[in-house]
């Protein structure tokens, strides 16, 4: 699996992220820079910690499912894609008020399980791409960090025009990977 893939797949994978920290930059008054470090920090970690945690069960279960391995990519990435969008289509949810509730340890950690889950499908497909461990893992989270960053500001400057964007685009990127993979595949034949 190439660098580009795997940062298309990162990409994919942060949008959700994104456009939780874009909700969270809408409902605070002011980012503070502890707002900008604990949204990369929960959404960037978890997003590394999952696919690692799927990696480890993709590579025991590896060797068993390696003549189906581009099928559980495609089927596992489009149903993720394909989760993403039909949520993009659902009104927003209320969201709470008070700072503590926002970047409360609490609340920033249930998100940012939630919103990586995805990776945790996703890891399980790496070691039957062959994709390279850490620079997956460094690139997963690195890139979720940053984006969940511009992801804050950009729901405090533009408000909740970017949020269901965001996961369609992110849903669109993850199937359009997952069909890469399939093709790649069949056609290498």
């Amino acid at each position: 699996m190439s660098f580009g893939a795997i940062f298309l797949l990162a990409l994919g994978l942060s949008m959700d992220a994104m456009a939780v920290a874009a909700a969270r930059g809408l409902a605070t008054p002011r980012i503070l820079p502890r707002h900008v470090l604990l949204v990369a920090g929960f959404f960037g970690g978890f997003q590394a910690l999952m696919p690692m945690v799927g990696w480890l069960v993709g590579a025991r279960l590896g060797p068993i499912v390696q003549a189906w391995d581009h099928w559980i990519a495609f089927v596992l990435l489009g149903a993720i894609g394909g989760k993403m969008l039909w949520e993009a289509r659902g009104s927003a949810e209320a969201e709470p008020t008070g700072d503590q509730d926002l970047f409360g340890f609490k609340v920033m950690l249930v998100l940012a399980i939630a919103t990586s889950i995805d990776a945790l499908a996703v890891g399980v497909t790496l070691p039957m791409l062959d994709a390279p461990f850490v620079l997956s893992l460094v690139t997963i989270g690195v890139t979720t960090a940053v984006l969940s960053a511009l992801g804050l500001y950009a729901g405090r400057r533009f408000g909740a025009l970017l949020g269901k964007r965001l996961d369609a685009a992110g849903g669109v990127v993850l199937i359009g990977l997952g069909t890469k993979i399939l093709y790649e595949h069949l056609t290498a034949a």
